[in-house]
């Protein structure tokens, strides 16, 4: 009788020491579940109460505050940047993301004993015993990378942007000063040989860049400044371009009494030409620019043209040809600065091409999985004046931006003439470019389309030159 009621019940009564294990076993997978969905749960039914309190407590805690800057991405994106970008706030959240990994690793550890291993058959306890040790190695590890991520932000942002200094927009607009400086044996000092104002629409993102040539001559400064005393008629000496200004300046710093004469000097000759108040400046590294673009995988550029590998200083090492082509950073980099067998005005137009593409295809995605590599990356490529505070500002209009036409002007010929500028005539060109960025009348300015024309060429489709003067670089480049 006791043998049918067995084959009857499906033998759960007739080995009670299996049917205990699976339920130890259950009950242990069940403790260690809730300790991982919800750490201190499993206290809280098993364990020391008032640790389970306090466990699920700090977790809900954590469960706010991750809607509450989900509420902020969606209602106020400059001030999640704000927070993001707060070294304070980061120092914080490094320690409490080193602290939660410990207390959770805790958890799952006082799960496993309250899931009492022991009595669990041997096959159960090994299989409860990894399972808790991966887990251990899963959500410590998570937590310290993370918390290894928040450090390396906090570091590259407090080296680079050091500065304190905050400067308002000016008509609406922030305009930066970005500067491609390139230094090495053949040449003296580091020449800023890439100039390029981005003037900012500090609502909308809507961004005109406009290129200045290494070679403008006749350069003015600002009136009584120590450049205007020096070259009261403007920097038109032996060799003295517009990119040789930091230079002089810096081989003369006994003149100035200022930590960065050089950059001063270049921001003051700017302003002149352009008629900009500028807010910041921006230094990029040649070499450590290179290194930006094969931290974020790469960059994808239509080659308008073959260009020079080398060339500059050393001999040509290869070519990059035409076509659309996923660039490393030693490509691009060559790209935006190679001017052999090319011109300066065919440099500039492809430089304004690598701008575009790493504004449009740098998402916050791509950036977030690369944030330690393009950290390491920034710190040889950037210098700036940018402060801390102003982070916020600048990373909100950056994904604006993204979605906003690129419009571009540059000073080159025919449209101005490098030895002998006409600076009235500039300071009209950028006024109308900037206005017509805004959607305004641009008849005042007196400045007509086909003033702001590229050059002619013989194959306009693929001449880099067009996206000197264009109002939507994307369709240029």
């Amino acid at each position: 009788m006791s043998d049918v009621r067995s084959s009857v019940m499906g033998g759960s009564y007739a080995r009670p020491a299996d049917a205990s294990a699976r339920i130890q076993f259950r009950r242990a997978l069940t403790l260690t579940a809730m300790t991982l969905v919800m750490p201190g749960s499993a206290q809280l039914v098993m364990g020391s109460r008032k640790v389970g309190r306090i466990a699920v407590r700090i977790w809900l805690g954590f469960l706010a505050l991750g809607a509450f800057l989900l509420f902020l991405s969606m209602t106020s994106r400059t001030g999640l940047f704000s927070l993001m970008t707060n070294p304070r706030l980061l120092t914080v959240g490094r320690y409490v993301l080193m602290a939660g990994a410990i207390a959770w690793v805790a958890l799952i550890i006082d799960a496993w004993r309250l899931g009492q291993p022991l009595k669990m058959a041997r096959n159960h306890r090994l299989w409860m015993t990894g399972l808790n040790g991966v887990l251990c190695f899963v959500t410590a590890g998570t937590m310290f990378f993370a918390a290894h991520l928040v450090a390396v932000q906090s570091s590259f942002i407090g080296t680079v942007f050091a500065s304190d200094t905050v400067s308002h927009p000016e008509d609406g607009r922030y305009n930066i000063l970005m500067l491609g400086g390139d230094s090495g044996p053949d040449r003296s000092g580091l020449r800023p040989d890439s100039l390029t104002v981005a003037s900012i629409d500090k609502d909308t993102g809507r961004t005109v860049l406009i290129g200045l040539p290494r070679n403008l001559q006749n350069v003015p400064f600002p009136k009584g400044s120590v450049m205007d005393k020096q070259f009261p008629h403007g920097f038109n000496g032996e060799g003295q371009y517009l990119n040789a200004i930091n230079t002089w300046a810096n081989d003369h710093a006994e003149l100035f009494g200022e930590k960065a004469p050089g950059l001063d000097a270049t921001m003051g000759a700017v302003e002149e030409i352009t008629g900009l108040k500028l807010n910041y400046y921006a230094l990029v590294n040649m070499h450590g620019f290179s290194k930006l673009v094969d931290a974020v995988g790469g960059v994808t550029i239509d080659v308008k043209e073959r260009t020079a590998i080398g060339g500059i200083g050393s001999p040509i090492r290869g070519y990059i040809p035409a076509g659309t082509h996923k660039l490393t950073g030693d490509q691009t980099l060559w790209y935006a600065r190679s001017r052999v067998q090319n011109d300066d005005w065919s440099r500039m137009g492809r430089q304004k091409c690598v701008m575009n593409a790493m504004l449009k295809q740098l998402s916050p995605q791509k950036v977030l999985l690369n944030v330690e590599k393009i950290a390491d990356s920034g710190k040889a490529l950037l210098t700036t004046n940018i402060p801390q505070q102003d982070l916020d500002v600048f990373m909100n209009l950056a994904l604006k931006a993204k979605n906003e036409k690129v419009s571009t002007v540059s000073l080159v010929p025919p449209l101005i003439y490098t030895g002998s500028p006409d600076f009235d005539k500039v300071r009209r060109v950028i006024d109308e470019a900037v206005a017509k960025a805004e959607g305004k009348s641009t008849t005042k300015v007196g400045i007509t389309q086909a003033t702001l024309s590229v050059p002619k060429t013989d194959d306009t489709s693929n001449d880099p030159r067009k996206a000197n003067q264009s109002a939507d670089l994307d369709a240029a480049c």
